[in-house]
């Protein structure tokens, strides 16, 4: 496996992606396989990295903190991976404490804004239009960050 900084045209987007070889990099850019998760271009290149050059045997390995930033405004992949590691564990710590309500979720969050039901911390599922109704008439909810299995779906 080989692991490529790659760029989108459209975007200037940095993002890594790892291949068998060089060659089915190339292959799957040829037939447009390789899509930018940021904004979907697969107008997709190569971008400019360093080589990882091993230590001699007889040198100390010396640990360099992680960068902060890519570019200019951009942060690195591993500030990136640490923040989304960061928001499942909080998200992981949060859901035991709330209830799951499924596919009524707008309406339990509806019946606590009015007042008919007891507030209380909940999840659930909600359609678009669901979601964008709460949030036109003012109540506070919010998509989970990291999906998780409905319990009536998990094993």
């Amino acid at each position: 496996m080989i692991v490529f900084d790659l760029c989108c045209a459209a975007g200037d987007h940095r993002f890594e992606a790892w291949f068998a070889s060089s060659e089915s990099f190339a292959d799957q850019q040829v037939r447009g396989l390789i899509n930018c998760p940021v904004c979907g271009d697969d107008d997709v290149k190569k971008a400019v990295m360093a080589p990882r050059v091993g230590a001699k045997s007889n040198q100390q390995l010396v640990a360099h903190a992680p960068r902060e930033a890519a570019g200019p405004g951009e942060p690195s992949p591993e500030l990136v991976r640490k923040l989304l590691a960061d928001i499942a564990a909080k998200q992981a710590e949060m859901l035991p404490q709330s209830r799951w309500v499924g596919r009524d979720f707008a309406d339990a969050a509806r019946a606590m804004h009015e007042g008919r039901a007891t507030e209380d911390l909940i999840h659930g599922q909600a359609s678009p239009e669901e979601a964008q109704s709460l949030r036109d008439d003012g109540i506070a909810a919010m998509p989970l960050l990291v999906p998780i299995v409905p319990p009536e779906a998990a094993n």
